[in-house]
């Protein structure tokens, strides 16, 4: 029997009281700029009922960004809208703020994430070790700051770690509201959302159906599932994420896909745990970005253990 499909797109309560649509759609474009495409893609989601985006001042396109929804003539209330800190600003959080709102030119910003916990040298490049400053409790300190501006709604933390974070919150007055992370069936991040959960910060997944040619959209367990729903093995995967209470910020270009994407439909418990258990088979428990990328477990100048990411 198909699944049905949720009425609306749901939203998740932060926990400073503001409110984010379940499904959004990421605007990293595969490299940076391309602003055209991106600009493109935003048009044709917003038509389709997407009211969430997510973009970066390193993704390059956050001027695409803000020209789409402005151009929309959709309420800016209507509109949930994150971007970044980059990680070379690290030491200039409230300027590289105001150069982002800018940029963007809208009135404000609905959430403000420090895009990794690694900052790099503006100068020479160079990626700061955990200990040198600016640290980032030293740049979540100012980030807190920029609440009293009135410019930004929330703020949150992008690839942070149980390890990072207990670093963090002791030192920190807000509670990150958001953690943006990489969680997909093959790293379903069980316990960084059990200690979030604990700690009333709400998980946002990126890439939540792998990387492009991802195994997991072909994995035999998914078309199964996709199958008996009557949907397509994208919409199990992003309905099986925000059954576990988290959002998504899938990226398509093509319309039909971003039909599909914002379809949520509500998985049985039969098929939600044999999406959970997929990471258990042999093989299958691992990241799918940075160590294709980098061909060893390090991202942006650290460590998988100096990140605190305990998976390879």
């Amino acid at each position: 029997m198909p699944a049905k499909v949720l009425d609306s797109t749901p939203s998740f309560a932060l926990n400073d009281g503001n409110k984010l649509p379940a499904v959004g759609l990421g605007c990293w474009m595969g490299g940076h700029g391309e602003g055209e495409r991106c600009e493109e893609m935003i048009r044709k989601a917003l038509k389709l009922g997407y009211r969430h985006f997510d973009t970066a001042a390193g993704y390059g396109n956050e001027e695409s960004t803000g020209k789409a929804l402005r151009e929309s003539g959709i309420p800016r209330s209507e509109i949930f809208l994150t971007t970044k800190l980059g990680g070379d600003s690290h030491g200039r959080v409230k300027e590289a703020f105001e150069e982002s709102l800018a940029r963007l030119d809208l009135e404000y910003i609905d959430l403000y994430l420090m895009h990794w916990p690694s900052a790099q040298d503006p100068v020479t490049g160079r990626t700061l070790q955990p200990d040198e400053s600016p640290t980032y409790v030293e740049t979540w300190k100012e980030m807190e700051k920029l609440l009293d501006t009135g410019k930004v709604k929330s703020i949150g933390v992008s690839n942070f770690s149980i390890k990072t974070l207990e670093v963090l919150l002791p030192e920190a007055k807000i509670v990150p509201a958001v953690n943006q992370v990489q969680i997909h069936p093959y790293l379903p991040q069980q316990d960084l959302l059990a200690y979030c959960s604990a700690k009333g910060i709400h998980i946002t997944a990126f890439t939540p159906l792998g990387q492009a040619s991802s195994p997991i959209i072909a994995d035999e367990t998914v078309k199964r599932v996709a199958e008996k729903a009557g949907v397509t093995a994208g919409q199990v995967l992003l309905s099986w994420g925000v059954q576990r209470g988290i959002s998504v910020i899938p990226k398509s270009e093509k319309e039909e896909r971003l039909r599909n994407n914002l379809a949520i439909v509500k998985l049985d418990d039969d098929d939600f745990e044999a999406i959970k258990n997929l990471h258990k088979q042999p093989g299958k428990h691992r990241d799918l970005i940075y160590i294709p990328l980098y061909g060893k477990p390090t991202a942006f100048g650290w460590t998988f253990k100096q990140l605190g990411w305990d998976y390879e």
